[in-house]
């Protein structure tokens, strides 16, 4: 591990106050740099299978297949971002999502959303349920679509939350990240892509992880078998409710369409 048990705790703390956190220069550039390359041609290939799930003008969502550089449990096992995601969203995680999110030139800005529905409809917030952990396979700058996001609005009611922003009183930030970042967020705060204003498209890697008992089954990672099987016991237990197929799926097109709340 790169951090101290109460170091995990302190960035617990921050993230319960602003419903993130970052790991400045976290995983190696090494293995990102030959994610982007086996990741170059597999965007390519969804774009023109028209096989990516649209996530407005010139994003796409495409998931990421379970096999070879994506199927690093060096990197989806990673201690520390392990260590913090138990700390707020309970022992025992499910992994479920193993995907990208990709703006090319051209794209707008989306509208601010949350990515899942509350548990309990017009209820105060509940303590973490589901976790996106981002990270971006080039640099992201103020030019090539940086995330925007609030702090804090994971803990209000969306309504609530929805009628502060639009008042001004809630701020939206940009999130600049280096290759080897990482962020850790709740899916509950207001947040939204910006533009790339450039010709290289800027993916950022999202991995799901959801308390033990939470399952959309829109939102999944389907698991080559043998894949699987060489899989460390803990990389394994992450995976336990996730579908095994025999082979790694194709350009079959996108389960999760809905994605805004």
């Amino acid at each position: 591990m790169r951090y101290t048990s109460e170091q995990h705790d302190a960035f617990a703390a921050a993230f319960e106050r602003d419903g993130m956190v970052v790991l400045t220069q976290h995983l190696p550039v090494a293995t990102l740099e030959v994610w982007q390359r086996a990741f170059a041609g597999l965007l390519q290939a969804r774009l023109d299978a028209e096989a990516t799930a649209v996530r407005g003008q010139n994003r796409h969502y495409i998931t990421l297949p379970f096999a070879g550089v994506f199927a690093d449990e060096a990197i989806f096992c990673d201690p520390d971002v392990l260590a913090i995601v138990e700390r707020v969203a309970g022992a025992d995680p499910i992994m479920c999502q193993l995907a990208t999110d990709t703006p090319l030139q051209g794209s707008t800005y989306q509208d601010v959303h949350r990515d899942t529905p509350e548990l309990f409809e017009g209820e105060a917030e509940t303590p973490s349920f589901q976790l996106a952990v981002n990270f971006p396979l080039c640099d992201v700058t103020l030019e090539n679509g940086p995330f925007e996001t609030t702090l804090g609005t994971h803990r209000m009611n969306r309504h609530e939350a929805a009628a502060a922003y639009e008042r001004g009183e809630i701020p939206i930030q940009p999130i600049p990240m280096q290759l080897g970042d990482v962020m850790i967020r709740d899916v509950r705060n207001l947040h939204r892509g910006t533009p790339n204003h450039t010709p290289q498209p800027r993916p950022m890697v999202v991995m799901g992880y959801s308390r033990r008992w939470y399952y959309r089954p829109e939102v999944h990672i389907d698991v080559p078998r043998n894949v699987y099987q060489q899989l460390s016991p803990r990389a394994q237990r992450l995976l336990r409710t996730m579908p095994q197929v025999d082979d790694v799926v194709g350009a079959d097109g996108e389960s999760y369409q809905r994605f805004a709340y």
